[in-house]
């Protein structure tokens, strides 16, 4: 029995893998080094309470200095960006699979947030977005007087 790894590729890679098997006997991403890949945008789980939206987003090896939160016309943006140091005078990679690494995301909100009250926590490579709702406008009503 042969063990082989598996590695999903990226739909537009595909054909260009297809060339490169012909030629090298490998693909894209063994010829450059990596074993897959890479996966540019954190994936998120929205959960929807009563008294607001919680907003989860995976940002393992960001820190919290690295990500960026903005609101523009009732839209969310998320981003970060992280550089790799440097390599010392003497030093030099043997493999090098991680490097500049950066993303952006975005997310309309519905118009009944409270964009004001926006709150945003970083744990364990994790972001958390508080959203809150915004308290329903209660239509006002006044009696007329009949003269």
């Amino acid at each position: 029995m042969t063990i082989v790894k598996y590695r999903p590729q990226a739909a537009f890679a595909a054909p260009f893998n297809e060339i490169v098997n012909e030629f090298f006997g490998r693909d894209i991403g063994q010829f450059f080094g990596s074993d897959d890949l890479r996966r540019s945008v954190p994936s998120v789980n929205i959960i929807e309470r009563e008294g607001g939206f919680e907003l989860r987003m995976l940002a393992p090896g960001f820190g919290k200095e690295d990500l960026k939160l903005s609101m523009e016309n009732e839209v969310l943006t998320i981003s970060a960006e992280k550089k790799v140091e440097d390599l010392k005078e003497n030093e030099r990679y043997t493999r090098r699979e991680f490097s500049h690494s950066a993303f952006t995301r975005s997310f309309r909100l519905p118009e009944t947030v409270n964009a004001e009250g926006i709150k945003a926590e970083y744990q364990n490579g994790v972001l958390h977005v508080h959203i809150p709702k915004a308290e329903a406008v209660k239509p006002r009503t006044r009696e007329i007087s009949i003269g």
